[in-house]
């Protein structure tokens, strides 16, 4: 497995044609110069996921949703179904707990990573 470090590289010198600030990266001892893009730049960054909120993991229509606010649900129990792609997506509840609340309802279209459910 690589050793792989990236620092930024204040020298000023040329990267490339322009004179602008290059990242540094080091992997298995060498060490590259490179350009990050804006899009690199600018995007969302990783958070660490909270067991307590429940995402979509694909954009789809909910069918029916079989919980709401204040009950009392085990791991395994159906939470709702999600139509994707003509298919039926059971989404099931991840652990034992208490919803805090629904944040959809029946027939919403949602987007991929949309909070779908809280738990307390």
């Amino acid at each position: 497995m690589s050793d792989m470090t990236h620092q930024a590289d204040n020298s000023g010198e040329d990267c490339g044609q322009k004179k602008v600030r290059c990242k540094s990266l080091v992997v298995d001892g060498g060490k590259y110069r490179t350009l990050l893009t804006k899009k690199y730049e600018n995007r969302r960054k990783w958070e660490k996921p909270n067991p307590k909120q429940i995402y979509t993991y694909i954009p789809g229509t909910v069918r029916e949703i079989f919980v709401s606010s204040g009950d009392r649900v085990k791991a395994g129990d159906k939470m709702l179904i999600l139509e994707a792609m003509k298919m039926y997506n059971t989404i099931e509840v991840p652990a034992d707990g208490i919803v805090k609340k629904v944040h959809v309802s029946s027939n919403d279209r949602l987007p991929k990573g949309h909070l779908i459910v809280e738990f307390e």
